[in-house]
């Protein structure tokens, strides 16, 4: 299996110039070929990569730029071509490839050779071939028997340089369960980010605070002189402000969904489309802020790397249509309460929808699950009604669960950030 590993790089002054001298370089490289490619046909990466060679007797600068590094920024030119063109069959208006400036090129990959992590008087180094050792943090241990197949060097906004390390592993992805036992279907909200079928509601983070922070941070920018040296200064306290609310809404993101990729054997969530609905007209700053694109792509590919069952959903109607009896009916949205005309069922709004996705997961993925136990007679009716997707035997007759509000801040992570073998 393939991880990607993220390290804070400490450089010393001399380092970073010539990191930063470097990611220049590989830009000028990157734009030199994209010229080519507006005036020559035929071309390919890899006959483009067989020029480098005769490139570096006139262009003495690339003698001191890995050659694996320099085959890498034509590759990258030639996936962002193939990018584009992929988006134009899709139907999809799309212009050219434009020259990269400064400030839109910040990185460059070492491949299979050039680099080595190395443990000097006691203290972690990142050794890269002609630039020297660099001090890298640590902050988890790489899995025992992984191979470093990439080093990517990236520089933020903010001035920080990171290392990600790409690792293969020979280990591969846990069997999925025939019959999984634990299940759960999930809704995504904004006043609560999550509820789901066994009665958790986790709260939406609180970023208020941040935002302000932030939008001052941007009042100040704004009042100052593009390119002077007070712009710069405060440029990066905004790109900090920045980078501190996408850590704390990741650190966020990363724990939930790593808690219900390891906790159940099959997750059941709403394929949405978030592009889509951050382009509707009402509340797009908390959509876009709540980031359910990102938290859904997360918990699939944690889902297949825990051997978990994910199964993503049609969206719509699951909120109107109700989980005990199927009927539907019209609620707007700032009815918070399931209240069903015909069978009387009552619930919260968003855990009737969870019921409801778990309802779909459960026949979209054809497999005979179990009944939770605190499964309500009305819901497991239902489910029999719909080609018999639980088992014969009876669940306990109780309600459905209470929702147990958790806050966001005690969403934590359970186990090691590194794949554990699940318990039986």
């Amino acid at each position: 299996m393939n991880y990607n590993y993220r390290y804070r790089l400490n450089p010393t002054v001399d380092i970073e110039e010539r990191l930063a001298w470097t990611v220049d370089t590989c830009r000028q490289v990157y734009n030199h070929f994209l010229h080519r490619l507006n005036r020559t046909d035929d071309t390919s990466a890899y006959s483009e990569q067989k020029l480098l060679p005769s490139l570096k007797k006139w262009w003495n600068d690339l003698k001191d730029v890995h050659s694996k590094v320099l085959q890498k920024v034509v590759q990258r030119l030639y996936d962002n071509l193939s990018t584009l063109r992929g988006r134009k069959d899709n139907g999809y208006r799309v212009g050219t490839l434009k020259w990269k400036a400064p400030d839109e090129y910040r990185s460059f990959t070492y491949s299979q050779s050039g680099f080595k992590l190395k443990n000097t008087s006691g203290r972690t180094r990142l050794w890269l071939s002609k630039l020297g050792e660099i001090p890298i943090t640590l902050h988890r241990d790489l899995p025992d028997d992984a191979d470093i197949k990439t080093v990517s060097i990236k520089q933020e906004p903010t001035g920080k340089w990171y290392a990600i390390l790409g690792v293969e592993t020979p280990d591969e992805a846990p069997k999925k369960p025939d019959t999984p036992e634990k299940c759960v279907g999930i809704d995504v909200g904004i006043l609560k980010y999550a509820h789901d079928t066994d009665g958790t509601a986790v709260e939406s983070l609180d970023l208020s605070n941040k935002r302000e922070r932030l939008e001052r941070a941007q009042r100040t920018l704004s009042r100052k002189q593009h390119g002077s040296n007070n712009w710069e200064k405060q440029r990066r306290a905004v790109a900090e402000r920045h980078a501190d609310l996408k850590q704390k809404r990741w650190d966020f993101l990363h724990k939930l969904s790593n808690y219900y990729a390891r906790e159940y054997d099959l997750v059941a969530v709403e394929d949405l489309d978030a592009k889509g609905l951050m382009e509707l007209p009402d509340n797009s700053r908390n959509r876009v802020g709540a980031s359910w694109g990102t938290f859904l792509r997360m918990l699939e590919y944690k889902c297949e790397r825990e051997g978990t069952h994910f199964v993503a959903v049609n969206p719509r109607g699951t909120t109107k249509v109700c989980a005990s009896c199927g009927i539907s009916t019209d609620k707007p949205l700032w009815v918070r309460k399931h209240s069903c005309p015909s069978c009387g069922f009552e619930a919260d709004r968003d855990t009737n929808a969870a019921w409801n996705i778990l309802i779909r997961g459960l026949k979209k993925a054809d497999i005979g699950a179990g009944c939770s136990e605190s499964t309500s007679p009305e819901i497991f009716d239902f489910w029999l009604a719909n080609e018999s997707l639980c088992d014969s035997s009876t669940p306990v007759e109780t309600a459905l669960p209470t929702d147990t509000v958790v806050s966001a801040k005690r969403v934590v992570e359970t186990g090691s950030p590194v794949r554990t073998v699940r318990s039986v």
